[in-house]
């Protein structure tokens, strides 16, 4: 059984090492909600909330998240004789919309904390098989074409397996163009446009074809299916969809649409891990690859992604850049590192497989509140 005493909500300010540039913002620092769950008899699990400071990927934010989880999220699960982890996904859906992010922090921090009380690492409690997890990069927006080569050259020396370009319009195809001559074709390659365009951009993203891409990440409206698939009829390249993904129904829509051919799944979007394995299994059933994004995580949210690309379907490599990719410091020990062939290594030991730095988090912490 597991039994929830208190949860204690912490907001931290992580400085990013330098800006990160999307279609939709700018981040220079991450307000991250982190959540300590803490069982009847002691033991602490941790997650954290992916809501952003501004509602610009999503309509949740930290705020709405914090509010969400003290009024509504929080009272369903506390002090409650729990089956296990796997339950806590249906009782924070019944009759209550929305919030996934913040219904995800609550429910990955159940199966943190029952992964550590019947000692076993996170990504076994969960269904994983893989021992190491092959690595990719995020690269934001840059000034020009050649600033991106240089950021793209430096990650393929730092051995990353997949380069992610952001792209928006005036920032594409040209910048794209660079990129691959530049590399050569051996490299993996993706855009990602964060729904920066419109089915009336459909010639011109045609011209991303050329550059055999592995995937065109969310090229259009972020709750769309329906343009995405008349698009995915116009070209060869797969898209990817990650914002239309919310939950496993969205996902058989997009399977029986064609609206796309690979699905990221970021565990915080679709509500959490209980979701994201559903959708995992449909994909699998189907055939279609998945792949796990980044949100600019800590080390525990990191550890989480970490968790979940570890089950059979992610075959893509996921956005689990090292902890020097984005911080300064980071907020676990170990930091999360990259070995020589590229890959991140699956923990092993009870729970996240990583421990929290209390003194870093008391010294980052700008609020708290213990819900009990």
């Amino acid at each position: 059984m597991l039994r929830v005493e208190r949860i204690t909500l912490r907001e931290i300010r992580l400085p990013l090492k330098e800006p990160f540039r999307i279609s939709s913002g700018i981040c220079t620092e991450r307000r991250i909600c982190l959540l300590e769950l803490t069982s009847s008899d002691g033991v602490t699990g941790w997650s954290e909330c992916v809501a952003g400071e501004q509602p610009n990927y999503s309509d949740e934010t930290i705020d709405t998240a914090w509010l969400a989880i003290r009024s509504w999220v929080a009272p369903r699960i506390l002090k409650q004789e729990l089956e296990g982890p796997g339950i806590v996904h249906a009782i924070l859906e019944r009759d209550f919309r929305g919030h996934r992010m913040a219904k995800a922090a609550v429910e990955m921090g159940c199966w943190e904390l029952a992964a550590r009380l019947c000692d076993r690492p996170l990504a076994a409690l969960l269904g994983g098989t893989r021992e190491r997890i092959v690595t990719g990069i995020s690269l934001g927006l840059q000034a020009s074409p050649e600033a991106l080569v240089q950021r793209a050259r430096a990650a393929v020396q730092q051995g990353y397996k997949k380069i992610k370009l952001k792209i928006a319009p005036g920032a594409d195809v040209p910048y794209v163009r660079a990129v691959r001559e530049a590399l050569g074709a051996d490299v993996h390659l993706m855009v990602d446009a964060n729904s920066a365009y419109t089915l009336d951009d459909a010639e011109w993203l045609r011209g991303l074809d050329a550059f055999d891409l592995l995937m065109i990440e969310q090229p259009l409206g972020r709750d769309d299916l329906v343009r995405h698939a008349a698009l995915q009829r116009l070209l060869k390249t797969p898209l990817c969809l990650d914002e239309s993904i919310t939950d496993v129904e969205r996902a058989q829509d997009m399977i029986t649409l064609q609206s796309g051919r690979i699905v990221n799944i970021k565990p915080g979007r679709v509500g959490g891990f209980a979701e994201s394995i559903a959708i995992h299994d449909l994909c699998r059933r189907h055939g279609v690859p998945v792949w796990c994004g980044g949100m600019l995580e800590s080390g525990i949210g990191r550890a989480h992604n970490v968790a979940l690309a570890s089950l059979p379907n992610f075959t893509l490599p996921g956005d689990l850049s090292p902890s020097a990719r984005y911080w300064e410091r980071d907020i676990v020990t170990p930091e999360w590192t990259m070995d020589g062939d590229g890959m991140v290594h699956v923990p092993r030991t009870p729970g996240m497989g990583v421990a929290v730095d209390m003194d870093r988090v008391e010294n980052l912490t700008v609020r708290s509140e213990v819900l009990a």
